[in-house]
C-alpha cells in the first residue's frame, strides 16, 4: 500500500496534464475567433480530444507502472513523439 506521501506525489502532476490537454483543445477555438486560417469542424475536436486524451491516458499508466525515472522520461517521451507524429500525419500527411 501507498504511503500518503506518494500518493499526493503521484497525483501532482495529474491536474497540470489534463489542464494542458484542455488548452491544447481551446487553442484552436480561440484562434477560429481571430483568423480564418483555423477552421476546425467538430470532427477535428473530437480526433483531437480523442488522440490527446488517449495520449493522457497512456502517459498516466506508463507513470503508475513505471517506476525508475529514466524508465519514466523514456515512456513519457516515446508517447510524447507518437502523439506528435500522429497529429502532424493527420494535418499535413508527414508520411504519405
Amino acid at each position: 500500500m501507498a504511503s500518503d506521501r506518494t500518493l499526493a506525489r503521484r497525483t501532482r502532476w495529474h491536474p497540470l496534464l489534463w489542464a494542458a490537454i484542455a488548452a491544447l483543445l481551446v487553442l484552436p477555438l480561440v484562434a477560429m475567433r481571430f483568423t480564418r486560417e483555423v477552421d476546425w469542424t467538430p470532427g477535428d475536436f473530437a480526433a483531437a480530444a480523442l488522440l490527446l486524451g488517449g495520449g493522457g491516458l497512456a502517459f498516466e499508466v506508463a507513470m503508475r507502472r513505471v517506476t525508475r525515472p529514466a524508465a519514466r522520461l523514456a515512456a513519457g517521451c516515446a508517447i510524447g513523439l507518437a502523439v506528435a507524429l500522429v497529429w502532424a500525419e493527420g494535418a499535413v500527411g508527414l508520411l504519405a
